[in-house]
């Protein structure tokens, strides 16, 4: 195993936690805290989802956000010239996509809950749509992180294969 190597396969594995850390925070919004603020009232909801929105942009977060996307670009990259690189290449545009998803419809979307307005009528333009295109988005950086499972997979039989074997057999 070569220096080389060893760095991509710790920034596939880089690629694959923060895929992972985000897929599951759109999961958990999915599931959990959406379905809990549906059975709040308009005033409740709106109040939360700006706080959600506010405490949300902190540089842990967008580590993880951020790096998704970086680290998987510059893994898909490093193995470009591997046989398991498709799936890279498939986890980057999945997660791409799930990004831009976020950037185009989720984030103006909080941007709209900022307006002055009657919580009812923010929370009618606000909660459906938003609850839709997150779950595209968890789907998506879903479908991100099995990929890049997979190629780890790949990264590890190739590792594999081209271990030198003592003569002990070990």
């Amino acid at each position: 195993m070569t220096r080389n190597d060893t760095i991509a396969g710790t920034v596939l594995g880089a690629a694959t936690a923060a895929t992972a850390l985000i897929a599951g925070a759109f999961y958990i919004f999915a599931c959990a805290v959406m379905p809990a603020l549906a059975r709040s009232d308009d005033r409740v909801f709106v109040d939360v989802m700006r706080d959600i929105n506010d405490v949300i942009q902190n540089p842990v977060f967008l580590l993880g956000f951020l790096g998704a996307l970086a680290l998987t670009g510059v893994s898909a990259w490093q193995l470009r010239d591997r046989p398991y690189r498709w799936w890279v290449w498939g986890a980057l545009v999945a997660y791409g996509l799930a990004f831009l998803v976020t950037v185009a419809f989720n984030i103006p979307l909080n941007n709209g809950l900022t307006e002055a307005g009657a919580p009812g009528a923010l929370r009618e333009e606000f909660e459906d749509p938003w609850v839709a295109w997150n779950v595209v988005r968890a789907v998506l950086s879903t479908v991100a992180v099995g990929c890049l499972g997979r190629a780890l997979v790949g990264y590890g039989l190739a590792q594999r294969r081209s271990a030198p074997i003592s003569p002990s057999g070990v």
